[in-house]
């Protein structure tokens, strides 16, 4: 007993030692905003309607270790980096790369979840196994929205333009899936985060065929030059190093049940 209060006593001292190591913003209103229909990172709880999902939970987790609160926001991801970057919200996430070509529009945070690229089909799907042989058949047709890192990596697989007929464009990601799910498209590319949601999302709907396809890092997005950068990036460290992500990963991709 003496020894299990002893490493109790320890976890507490270094957990505490994190918590006043982040920077406090003083009960500051953080607005952010998401497209809340990126499964399972974002979308509407089919029971209540609310918003939930992994990036809800981590950012409200971040705002709690900030001495912050935040005010959920949607729109649509076409115009999510711009409206961000216009300072009509604080913080935007959806799922969103990376890339050098966002980073001359937005700040990114560090990453805080590192994806690959699956190829989302139907269950039954059994004409072609990997890009390759999807790609040779001129008939198929993939789904995709349009500005996203699944639509870029369609059109990389389908030769490079971007104008492709075979590339079908959605409003919304979760529009693409519908999609799938009803026959008018034969596949979407989609993180292994997002593959694995709406597969246990739509038992025996829906697999993964192929190999990965490239690695993407996620980051939250702020207007250049924001002063919340650096203590997001302080909390997602945090969050890091005692197992709040892991411990999400688990809830969201393995025990969430719709």
């Amino acid at each position: 007993m003496k020894k299990l209060l002893v490493i109790l006593a320890f976890v507490g001292l270094i957990t505490a030692g994190w918590a006043q190591s982040l920077p406090d913003l003083k009960g500051r209103t953080i607005v952010a905003v998401t497209e809340n229909a990126y499964l399972p990172l974002n979308f509407a709880d089919p029971k209540t309607g609310q918003g939930i999902g992994w990036e809800y939970d981590a950012v409200n987790e971040i705002a709690k270790r900030l001495n912050a609160k935040v005010q959920w926001k949607t729109t649509s991801w076409d115009t999510m980096i711009q409206a961000v970057r216009d300072g009509q919200f604080d913080v935007g996430m959806d799922g969103i790369s990376i890339t050098d070509e966002r980073k001359k529009q937005v700040d990114f945070s560090d990453p805080y979840m590192l994806s690959q690229q699956y190829m989302l089909v139907s269950a039954k799907e059994a004409r072609f196994s990997d890009v390759k042989s999807f790609a040779a058949n001129p008939k198929l047709l993939v789904g995709a929205q349009s500005g996203t890192t699944n639509f870029y990596t369609a059109v990389d697989a389908l030769g490079g333009d971007d104008k492709n007929p075979r590339i079908k464009l959605f409003e919304t990601f979760g529009a693409s899936v519908q999609a799938l799910k009803a026959g008018d498209v034969d596949m979407v590319f989609m993180d292994a985060a997002s593959s694995k949601g709406f597969i246990g999302a739509n038992p025996g709907q829906f697999k993964t065929v192929g190999d990965p396809i490239g690695n993407d890092e996620f980051g939250f997005i702020f207007k250049p030059k924001s002063d919340l950068t650096a203590p997001f990036n302080a909390a997602i460290a945090a969050m890091k190093k005692d197992g709040t992500f892991d411990r999400l990963n688990m809830k969201w991709f393995v025990d969430y049940k719709p």
